[in-house]
Parts: C-alpha cells; sequence; structure tokens
C-alpha cells in the first residue's frame, strides 16, 4: 500500500507536470490526455476537454506524484486541488477504507471497474479531505 498525491489544474496541467520535471530532474513525464481514453458514444467528450491532462505522474523523492486538469464545468479552487490517492494491491484494504471513510463524507464515485482499475472510486471524507482509491495490479495503463 501507499499513499500517492493528487494535484489537480485548471487547463495548465501539462505546463505545470513538466515544470516539475525539470525543477526535479525527473524522467521526462508520459502524459495522458482525456482525448487518450477509450470513447463511449453514451458520453461523448467535449471538445475542449481532448488535450487536457487526464493523468500523469513523476516521482519526486520517493513519492508519486499524480497531476490532472479538472474536467470542464468541474469546479476548480485554488488551494483545494489537492487528494490522497490510496495505492493498493489489496481489494479488500480498498473496500474497507472507502467504506470507513464513507461515512459521513460524501462519494463523488463509488468503487467501480474503470479501463485502468478494477477498483477505482473517490470519496470526501467527513473532515473534508479529498480521496482516490485505486487498485493496483502491477500493470501500468498510463
Amino acid at each position: 500500500m501507499s499513499l500517492d498525491f493528487y494535484l489537480n489544474f485548471n487547463g495548465n496541467c501539462r505546463e505545470a507536470v513538466e515544470y516539475y520535471a525539470e525543477v526535479f530532474g525527473c524522467e521526462t513525464p508520459k502524459i495522458m490526455t482525456f482525448g487518450d481514453t477509450p470513447s463511449d458514444p453514451n458520453y461523448p467528450l467535449p471538445e475542449e476537454a481532448k488535450s487536457l491532462v487526464m493523468h500523469a505522474r513523476l516521482t519526486i523523492s520517493g513519492s508519486n506524484v499524480m497531476f490532472s486538469d479538472v474536467f470542464p464545468g468541474m469546479p476548480f479552487v485554488a488551494g483545494n486541488n489537492i487528494s490522497i490517492s490510496l495505492i493498493s494491491t489489496n481489494l479488500e484494504e480498498i473496500h474497507s477504507a472507502f467504506d470507513k471513510l464513507k461515512v459521513g463524507g460524501k462519494i463523488v464515485m463509488e468503487l467501480q471497474e474503470t479501463f485502468w482499475s478494477k477498483a477505482y472510486g473517490s470519496l470526501e471524507d467527513k473532515f473534508g479531505i479529498h480521496w482516490q482509491f485505486n487498485y493496483d495490479n502491477g500493470e501500468t495503463v498510463y
């Protein structure tokens, strides 16, 4: 299990992740845009979202720091644009932590299978802390 940090940006994520990669001497980051994701005819992707960053990751001093632009229409508040991401190879651990932290909190996305994970979900706990949960099967898709 690891705790990673997720930073959100308002359309300038690519600039930020490239800047931090240079500052901390990281490898050139792999950047996945919303336009790189599998399309779903039931939910067409707005044109303005296609070039925005859906996910990028840097390892800075041994910690994973992940990056994303907020999706068009989603709220962005500078200073509140960070979440903690619990990454685990243990599905039971993910479900247990999610179920405990959702009590008194607000589910943003129920735990579910996505194209990158067998279990991904997010919530805001009763203290206003934003959490993401992700099952890691050892395969990197980004």
